[in-house]
């Protein structure tokens, strides 16, 4: 039974989750580079052996493979998944026939086909969370302060129950999770609370102070914290119905939050502000996916907007073997007027693919260090 419930309690929305975001992110390179004349000779979900596929008309083969932590599409010319460009594969090719293995074609064609798998994802974020804001609305509480917890940050800082807050150094607040969210990435960093207090309005310097807390499911994070709550009558929590627009305008605020908290956490690794144990892998990602099924599918459905945004970002990062790196060698191209040689992509790409296993085994040890407590 304990194995029954592990499969269906994790790995199935775990793999039901993943597998949308690799289709979603593949499908981009894919259908660019098919729009470009790029010839496609492969389509995967998940690596190692080949469990079903078939090939279609055009040549490629579309299959399922046996790992199923990723996937790949693999153009004309390709040394390997990575599209690596293949210097023996080219050989003996007409330009014409070079011009549809993705190293042959012209430099924006291979540009937009690289970008547009991480752009799929973003794409696939905002039809996310419009449709969760379209259906659900926003829940909301106004940004009053209920009650100051003793010793706290904000409580040094003079706040008190009753307090209005009307900015956070320069970022107008509208919710009280506008708060939570801007706080939350900023331990050890000065701000500055604006309040408002009997009509008269002050302005309360503090740091919030990196706190590790329980999330609903048990989970320890580490967050900034000033030691403020609101409650249902302070706050007058609701839920705010929105049109479409308005819920397309509020997935662009949701994916800024995550991109921009993301690199907001980078940072606070760096500086020795946060701890990096936060950093997660694939048996994080199983854990959260299962959880959030004991909530109902429309919280496994926005786990599928975070993790998207996620991936489109992580592929951005200006490491070779990603598509960031892969951008970055364009964009020198560009500037050259010419491709870096092979051998500099070679070691270039040996250097990436080291940094990202590293990263794979870092996020997998702090993974299994999380489930031993």
């Amino acid at each position: 039974m304990a194995v029954i419930s592990l499969i269906t309690g994790y790995i199935v929305p775990f793999l039901f989750v993943l597998t949308i975001l690799v289709f979603v992110h593949e499908m981009g390179h894919y259908l660019v580079g098919r729009w470009c004349g790029i010839r496609a000779t492969a389509f995967a979900i998940g690596f190692g052996p080949e469990l079903t596929g078939f090939t279609d008309k055009h040549g490629t083969r579309w299959k399922l493979c046996a790992i199923p932590l990723g996937g790949y599409v693999k153009f004309w010319g390709d040394e390997d998944a990575a599209s690596r460009p293949g210097v023996n594969a080219l050989e003996g090719l007409t330009e014409e026939e070079r011009s549809h293995t993705l190293s042959g074609a012209k430099l924006w064609k291979r540009a937009a086909t690289v970008a547009a798998g991480p752009i799929a994802n973003f794409l696939l974020a905002i039809l996310i969370f419009s449709a969760l804001f379209s259906l659900y609305g926003k829940p909301v509480s106004d940004p009053v302060v209920s009650e100051v917890k003793p010793g706290s940050a904000a409580e040094e800082a003079g706040i008190v129950p009753g307090d209005v807050l009307l900015a956070l150094d320069d970022t107008k607040v509208v919710t009280f999770d506008d708060v939570r969210r801007y706080v939350s990435i900023r331990p050890g960093t000065s701000i500055v609370v604006k309040i408002s207090r009997n009509g008269e309005e002050r302005d309360l310097p503090m740091v919030p102070r990196a706190t590790v807390i329980d999330d609903p499911f048990g989970n320890k994070v580490e967050v900034g914290l000033i030691g403020i709550l609101t409650n249902a009558d302070v706050g007058k929590y609701r839920v705010e119905k929105l049109t479409v627009p308005q819920a397309i305008g509020e997935s662009f605020s949701e994916i800024g939050g995550i991109v921009s908290g993301t690199f907001r956490y980078i940072g606070n690794i760096l500086t020795g502000k946060m701890k990096a144990d936060q950093l997660g892998g694939p048996v994080r990602v199983a854990q959260a996916s299962g959880q959030m099924a004991t909530i109902g599918l429309a919280a496994v459905i926005q786990l599928a907007g975070v993790l998207s945004v996620s991936i489109g970002l992580l592929n951005l990062l200006p490491v070779p073997v990603l598509d960031g790196g892969h951008l970055v060698f364009y964009a020198i191209e560009a500037v050259r007027g010419r491709p870096l040689p092979p051998g500099a992509q070679e070691i270039a790409f040996r250097i990436g693919l080291a940094m990202v296993l590293s990263l794979m085994v870092f996020a997998t040890w702090n993974d299994i260090a999380a489930l031993m407590g």
